[in-house]
């Protein structure tokens, strides 16, 4: 028996659900934003970093990803301008995995930074 694409992806999209409902997948990772810089001289660059950690034995799903499923990290360049306190906000949107199922997250972050 031949199930149609429509079907099929049902099915699979079904299973999802029902794993999401049984597991908390904020407990399968943990996002980290230690490097980035918290005190920038005005007119000068700094870095925001942001590093998604897998947990018990989960990965985050890459399209290009190797076989070792290796936490992503990304280092974004910042440039401050006025002097005083200021935040670096980053919405992240990824999708972390196990062996049964992806789960989709989205978080909003706000990082303080000072501006001298």
């Amino acid at each position: 028996m031949r199930l149609s694409a429509p079907i099929l992806t049902s099915v699979v999209l079904l299973s999802s659900l029902a794993l999401g409902a049984e597991l908390d997948p904020t407990t399968l990772y943990k996002l980290t934003t230690e490097g980035t810089t918290a005190k920038v001289p005005a007119g000068k660059k700094g870095t925001f970093v942001l590093e998604i950690q897998s947990l018990k034995g989960a990965h985050v799903w890459k399209p290009s990803a190797s076989t070792k499923y290796p936490d992503p990290r990304f280092e974004v360049p910042l440039t401050a301008t006025g002097k005083g306190a200021g935040t670096v906000e980053a919405k992240v949107t990824f999708f972390i995995c196990t062996a049964d199922a992806c789960l989709r997250q989205q978080k909003a972050l706000s990082v303080p930074v000072a501006v001298e």
